[in-house]
């Protein structure tokens, strides 16, 4: 299966969230760690140099960490102090089930409460376990039963495929 560009799929995301940017006050762009956080980085870079930009890790708000394990260097979200009544950018890097997107917005109201929160995603395969919707995705896969996508970075930025196999070496 041939991936897409990172770059280019991160242009397509930047053309579709521009007109978020042209009012005041500029929407706040937060990425959820870890690849979020560097798609989010570049949105900032590409659309608005200038406006806030936030990073989340959400390691304490999972609802699976019993499944999935706690990361083993947790460190604090970053926030502007104030994002009441503002516009946030949500960006992470893929979506499948939903949770990390909940516990995301869990956290964001625990700092106050946003006017809006947009969710933008660089790849989107489906599998929902709660209902989540990207507002903006960079491109839809649907992959086998057992295969992840993961961005990787973060110099370069790229897609992988691993499958249940590759995880266990």
């Amino acid at each position: 299966m041939s991936l897409p560009s990172v770059e280019s799929l991160i242009e397509k995301l930047a053309q579709a969230l521009t007109p978020y940017f042209t009012s005041q006050p500029q929407p706040i762009i937060v990425g959820i760690e870890t690849g979020g956080a560097w798609v989010a980085q570049r949105l900032q870079q590409s659309i608005a140099p200038d406006a806030e930009l936030g990073r989340l890790n959400i390691s304490f708000y999972r609802d699976d960490f019993t499944r999935t394990g706690l990361h083993p260097t947790v460190r604090p979200s970053s926030l502007p102090v104030d994002i009441d009544d503002k516009t946030i950018i949500l960006v992470d890097d893929v979506l499948q089930s939903g949770r990390t997107v909940r516990a995301a917005m869990n956290e964001i109201f625990d700092y106050g409460r946003p006017r809006k929160i947009v969710l933008a995603i660089l790849i989107d395969r489906g599998e929902r376990e709660i209902p989540i919707q990207a507002d903006i995705t960079g491109e839809f896969m649907k992959l086998d039963s057992g295969s992840h996508i993961k961005l990787e970075g973060p110099e370069p930025l790229k897609l992988v495929i691993k499958t249940l196999e590759s995880h266990a070496k």
